[in-house]
């Protein structure tokens, strides 16, 4: 397997000052590895706002320009995972391989390339950073080879590509994974049924999992426990507040949320019998933001501050406005980012995939219609 590295990240991606948001997001207080989570409408967001809202003015159209100012980046490749860093983010390519630091108003810049099977739904499912990123530069990816899936370390500045977890199941669907941290030495591995219900509910299987993975590092990573069975067709996984964990994933009878807490006791949140193709989730104090792909939107699931079960049917934020949604990611501007996979999955449009920030509803005044 190889690695192209194209160039380090970029000085913002790199000093002590970044704030890193999203699904994970870390600093150096002694007291915590976690920064506050942001709130699904905004209200415990940092006071200052963008220099332009993503909705206040119009662009010109032209080759790879969309109009819309919500728009981050265009004519990308069928996305996968994505991770916001300060005022920009990173965004992978599942079958290209590639990982792009993207920002309004720039040109999206790789960063690095990783071999990898995009056949099927499988290729660069997930990324996220090393818990102690500002230091070691490090990021790890949830990918799909020649004969398994797997997760595997990324160093910056070049280098073969490190293995952390090999011989997921490999088929001929169910090959998409994801990846977060719930500890700065736990990683949680969320793994695909590989085609195969049957290895979701062996315990004997890698696949269908959320895995347990302690102390990662290449060569000397402990075997993974099992934190939940019977997982389908994966989704994301997602850290939320109160020491919640959130895993999406498709089954044939239906979708679902669930909620794993701090003593490992698993409940469904919420299911979608009519299938609207859950995704990537963002976690908040207040809720879970999921994207749906066949739904063309985003859900906002508001939780109880108590017990955060999930009470209200989820509100969708822009319906049919960028088609099909992938992942989904928390601002720091209490924006959610999401990116499309319309070139693979659905219709694509000349600007196509692209990485889109939607406003909350009460921070942006209801989101895009």
């Amino acid at each position: 397997m190889s690695l192209v590295v194209l160039g380090r990240v970029a000085a913002s991606l790199a000093l002590g000052s970044v704030l890193l948001t999203g699904c994970a997001r870390f600093d150096d207080s002694a007291s915590s590895p976690f920064t506050p989570e942001p709130t699904l409408h905004g209200a415990n967001i940092d006071p200052k706002k963008p220099k332009q809202s993503p909705t206040s003015t119009t662009r010109p159209s032209g080759p790879c320009i969309d109009p819309d100012p919500a728009v981050v980046a265009t004519c990308l490749d069928t996305t996968g995972g994505l991770i916001t860093l300060g005022d920009g983010a990173l965004v992978a390519e599942r079958q290209t391989g590639r990982i792009l630091e993207v920002a309004p108003e720039r040109q999206p810049v790789e960063i690095a390339r990783l071999d990898v099977d995009g056949s099927a739904d499988g290729g660069l499912s997930d990324i996220a950073l090393s818990p102690t990123y500002r230091e070691d530069g490090l990021m790890y990816a949830y990918i799909t080879t020649a004969s398994d899936n797997r997760v595997v370390r990324i160093a910056e500045g070049g280098g073969t590509p490190k293995d952390i977890l090999t011989g997921i199941p490999k088929g001929s669907s169910g090959n998409r994974g994801a990846i977060e941290f719930a500890t700065p030495d736990q990683m949680l591995v969320l793994t695909g049924d590989a085609g195969d219900p049957s290895s979701a509910a062996s315990t004997s299987s890698l696949a269908g999992k959320l895995l347990r993975v302690n102390s990662p590092a290449p060569g000397r990573t402990a075997a993974p426990e099992i934190a939940v069975s019977g997982i389908g067709i994966a989704g994301d996984v997602c850290r939320g507040s109160a020491d919640s964990i959130w895993i999406t994933d498709r089954t044939p009878a239906e979708d679902r949320l669930q909620r794993v807490d701090s003593a490992g006791v698993v409940t469904t949140a919420w299911t979608w019998p009519d299938r609207p193709g859950v995704a990537g989730c963002a976690a908040a104090t207040d809720g879970v933001a999921i994207a749906l792909t066949r739904a063309k939107a985003l859900a906002l699931a508001t939780t109880d501050k108590n017990t955060q079960a999930v009470t209200a049917t989820p509100t969708l934020l822009a319906q049919d406005r960028y088609g099909q949604l992938g992942g989904a990611a928390a601002g720091a501007d209490g924006t959610i980012w999401v990116t499309t996979v319309n070139k693979t999955d659905g219709k694509p449009g000349p600007n196509d995939d692209r990485v889109v920030r939607i406003p909350p509803p009460q921070a942006g005044g209801g989101g895009p219609d």
